[in-house]
């Protein structure tokens, strides 16, 4: 293979491939960026922005042009649908803690599309779409991503190949690196829906974790539409149903009753994971995001903890290509902070909110909203509360890691 200059390719353009190419175009680093579909995706995915992140994308110039488009939310609430007891979690208490004491509520696509925007400003950064990587092919002076494209299959040479191509990346397959975990029996159903639930329930916040003896949910509002997600049964066969106008009207009227139809607008069934790569480098080669570890989305800490991965990965890239700092040592320090801590952190989180929120029994169900209670009205047990879930004791104990 051919000395390579210090162009990075990156696989995917999600969250963290385009904050990773951001990064790095700011620091005058070639970048090759590369999205297998024809354009950057619209799609109902992640939509929760946690203080961490948006300290670390206010760097990038990002923050405003997002709470201008976002929804920020400074409280949210744990409801038991049976007693109607709401525990309510003030975010306004961590504001000695971060310049963003809140949730921004904004739809994942909208930070990959601004982002899109800001690098056509950039010379050293080119972004090929219909471009996916297959395979690669890496020695001590570089690496070689084969790409497929609508003209059939190509090579790119770079220093260093990022795969940021989501859980079911080629980069990490491609690398044979193993993808350990298991996944929940059950699916999650999310339907989109335009009705004003804020007029219909009483001080209701725009995040809502809800218990019920028959059928927990969860209730959140973005910047454009309310959202609710339900868990399913996982004996059932026929899935196709849970995604029919019918069922969904169901479940919504279940939720509140009200004259005529809902407004029903994407909808999405998808399986629910929790897995994490045994290692998140080979080489030159780098795993960030979803390619590395995936989680139930309960607590918003997956999207975030791939952006976080995105800006720990950047640093460290910029010190290797202008410093030339040792790149296994810098990849071996990004798996330790990373993976051994940072999403041993995420994956037993987001585990336990699952099984929080899923108990039908009506002691465990009782017991679980006096602890909520409990700690909502106590000022230190909130705030403690709301560093964890907001990820900003998680962040401060992973840089930490040597």
């Amino acid at each position: 293979m051919a000395k390579t200059n210090n162009t990075v390719i990156i696989s995917g353009a999600g969250p963290a491939g385009s904050v990773l190419a951001l990064y790095l175009a700011k620091q005058n680093i070639p970048v090759v960026l590369l999205e297998k579909h024809s354009s950057l995706p619209i799609d109902l995915r992640a939509s929760t922005f946690h203080p961490p992140s948006m300290e670390m994308l206010d760097g990038l110039g990002l923050a405003d042009e997002m709470i201008e488009k976002g929804l920020v939310v400074d409280r949210y609430q744990y409801r038991d649908r049976k007693t109607n007891e709401v525990a309510e979690f003030d975010m306004n208490l961590i504001s000695d803690e971060t310049r963003f004491p809140f949730r921004l509520q904004l739809e994942q696509y909208e930070l990959t599309h601004i982002i899109g925007e800001h690098l056509k400003n950039y010379d050293n950064v080119e972004v090929l779409f219909e471009h996916e990587v297959a395979d690669f092919e890496q020695d001590n002076d570089g690496v070689t991503a084969i790409v497929n494209t609508p003209n059939g299959e190509i090579s790119i040479n770079g220093a260093f190949l990022l795969g940021c191509d989501g859980a079911s990346s080629n980069v990490r397959k491609a690398a044979e690196i193993n993808y350990g975990g298991f996944t929940y029996n059950e699916k999650f159903l999310v339907a989109s829906t335009t009705f004003p639930f804020e007029d219909a329930f009483d001080n209701l916040s725009y995040v809502n974790y809800v218990s019920d003896p028959d059928e927990w949910c969860v209730i959140l509002r973005t910047e454009k539409i309310w959202r609710v997600l339900w868990p399913t049964d996982p004996n059932e066969t026929d899935l196709d149903k849970y995604l029919t106008d019918e069922f969904i009207q169901d479940r919504l009227q279940h939720l509140y009753k009200k004259e005529g139809d809902y407004d029903i607008g994407h909808r999405t069934l998808y399986n629910v994971h929790q897995r994490v790569a045994e290692t998140y480098y080979k080489g030159r080669v780098v795993l960030a995001g979803d390619a590395c570890h995936i989680n139930n989305p309960l607590g918003g800490m997956g999207m975030n903890g791939g952006l976080h991965d995105a800006f720990n990965l950047a640093e460290k890239l910029t010190d290797i290509i202008q410093n030339g700092a040792d790149y296994e040592a810098k990849f071996a320090h990004y798996d330790r902070q990373r993976k051994d801590l940072a999403v041993q952190f995420v994956q037993n989180h987001t585990i336990a909110n699952k099984k929080l929120m899923e108990s039908t029994d009506p002691e465990e169900q009782a017991k679980r909203q006096k602890m909520f209670m409990d700690t909502a009205a106590d000022p230190v047990k909130a705030k403690e509360f709301i560093l964890e879930r907001a990820m900003i004791q998680c962040v401060k104990d992973s840089l930490a890691v040597e």
